[in-house]
């Protein structure tokens, strides 16, 4: 008879030494970190940028401008912070908590402001508050009042900027925090109940807590694309970091300086990554108890249901519904001038850009995400968490580390071939759609790492087994077994960067093929000739197509409460 003690006692696997090591150097170990640098290199070649001596340009703007760009870049994320915590947790709480008018209305709704990217609410809101606006002219029409008579304030101002950005980015918070407290049990919260505490103390001692490491990560989202903002603060004339590193490059034509300001940038998001980090890790809030029962929602009545009803409308209101209807207007106003065979090439560019790098992110996806799954070793997890920075990174920065190494590759090869054969190749990459996609591969990977992910998490290991023991290869299983499985996955990921790309403005304008538009850039530069409501037919479309995965976001948390029922 065996030994129980000794049976229970398994043998030292010897792999598992090897898993902080260097991988073997097989097809798919050399594959995934050489994709996972090559992603890499854009933010690397920026931060390679701080080592480098310093010219007059940066001497000067760090005598003149470097201070306001700190300072305003710091005051958006402090107010931004106020504006997105408060709107997004206080909807989120009231709508899983609280029963009232329109509540189930409200759970998805208030996820629409995603779909407008913050210089499209920033256009909009200066079209109907300027002097010019609608609002000010009913008022100086009904009153008889002049331009002195009356103070209005001022939308193109840094408080202008934080509610622009504040009304659009809360939904990170709303849906983080709200998926956290639907995952609550209702036994925590009755038994805090037990103790004397009032529905609001349950909600500030123990609900908050255990929703503070989603409500961090939300918060940081927010902050790392107001960091990235460039439509906003450069249309309200707000100096940051983007409109610097623009200004630097387009009017200074020193790409070196602007390398470094982007470099300096990127220690500013680095910064906030790792205090994200260590913030998550610092919260020691767990479920205590075993028993889990889905939560019985308050009753709102009377006057609180009513405020509780205008508390979740007026984040939709302002940040979706106003503008939207703006939009509209605009649109139906200016048709027969805008939408013609210029306005239908500017579609189909945006549209056929953003769907080759929605193809590309989500094909270097697959191929990164099922080979850490084949590989489990540190180094390719690390190799593919690196891959998916560029997320955290803006767009700008992004821009800069492409252009950089694309115009010394394209200067080597030009000074080559005019000294051998007396030809000059011009520009083959820097400048081209090219570059362009692959911008956006680094950008937006993330994003699609994170559904292949999630997907690829849901298929059992036996059934690679399975398909491995039937003779298919590695890439077989991925094909036959994992891609029939995963099309609602894929097919997620695919409509999240398709939106993304879309609404991406700096890198568009830095980096676009000459007389290349799309329809963000069309938008942003009628807006910056004061030609508004020309901008509203673009700005709408892009609009239209960004609901479509706010719809998928609102399904995803919905299936996650029923899961909780279940």
């Amino acid at each position: 008879m065996d030994n129980p003690i000794n049976t229970a006692i398994p043998e030292k696997d010897s792999s598992s030494a090897f898993q902080f090591s260097l991988p073997k150097l097989d097809r798919w170990n050399v594959s995934i970190m050489s994709i996972a640098l090559l992603m890499a290199l854009p933010v690397l070649v920026v931060a390679s940028f701080l080592f480098q001596p310093f010219n007059e340009n940066w001497t000067h703007l760090y005598e003149n401008l470097l201070e306001d760009y700190v300072s305003n870049s710091l005051i958006l994320m402090l107010g931004v912070s106020v504006g997105v915590l408060s709107m997004g947790i206080t909807t989120a709480w009231l709508t899983s908590m609280c029963e009232f008018p329109l509540r189930r209305f409200f759970s998805w709704a208030l996820l629409l402001p995603l779909a407008i990217p913050a210089y499209i609410i920033a256009y909009t809101y200066t079209g109907m508050l300027d002097f010019a606006g609608p609002v000010q002219t009913l008022l100086r029409d009904t009153f008889g009042w002049g331009a002195s008579d009356y103070w209005f304030p001022e939308v193109r101002s840094m408080g202008g900027a934080i509610l622009m950005l504040s009304l659009v980015l809360y939904p990170y918070v709303y849906m983080l925090a709200r998926a956290a407290f639907l995952e609550q049990s209702v036994c925590v919260l009755e038994a805090s109940r037990t103790l004397g505490n009032s529905p609001f103390q349950s909600f500030h001692r123990v609900a908050l807590p255990l929703a503070r490491p989603a409500i961090v990560t939300g918060l940081s989202l927010a902050l790392m694309e107001t960091l990235a903002d460039y439509g906003t603060v450069e249309y309200f004339g707000i100096p940051t970091f983007t409109t610097g590193i623009f200004k630097t490059w387009f009017d200074v034509f020193d790409e070196g300086t602007a390398a470094q300001l982007a470099a300096l940038l990127l220690s500013f998001v680095f910064i906030l990554l790792i205090l994200e980090k260590w913030s998550r890790k610092r919260a020691k809030f767990h479920h205590t108890s075993t028993k889990y029962s889905s939560i019985s929602r308050f009753q709102m009545t009377g006057w609180k249901a009513w405020l509780v009803f205008f508390a979740c409308l007026m984040p939709l209101l302002l940040g979706f519904i106003i503008p939207a209807l703006q939009l509209l207007v605009w649109t139906f106003t200016t048709a027969e001038e805008v939408i013609d065979a210029a306005f239908f090439t500017l579609v189909w560019n945006s549209v056929s850009l953003a769907a080759m790098a929605a193809i590309s992110a989500v094909s270097i996806a697959l191929l990164l995400g099922y080979g850490k799954r084949l590989r489990k070793t540190k180094a390719i997890a690390t190799s593919v968490n690196i891959a998916a920075m560029g997320y955290a990174v803006p767009g700008t920065v992004i821009a800069v580390g492409v252009m950089v190494p694309f115009a010394w590759i394209d200067n080597t090869v030009d000074a080559w071939m005019r000294e051998t054969f007396d030809v000059s190749t011009g520009l083959l990459l820097s400048g081209t759609l090219f570059a362009l996609l692959f911008a956006y591969t680094v950008r937006f990977l993330a994003v699609s790492i994170q559904a292949i992910d999630a997907g690829l998490g849901k298929i059992k290991p036996t059934m690679d087994d399975a398909g491995r023991s039937l003779g298919l290869t590695p890439f077989g299983v991925l094909k036959n077994i994992h891609m029939p499985i995963m099309k609602g996955t894929v097919l997620t990921a695919l409509l999240l960067v398709f939106v993304d790309v879309l609404k991406e403005l700096p890198a568009t304008l830095i980096m676009r093929p000459f007389n290349f538009n799309t329809l963000a850039v069309r938008a942003h530069e009628m807006a910056a000739d004061e030609r508004l409501a020309d901008a509203g037919a673009p700005a709408l479309m892009i609009v239209l197509v960004g609901i479509v995965p706010v719809i998928l976001l609102s399904k995803a948390i919905s299936h996650a409460r029923a899961g909780q029922q279940a």
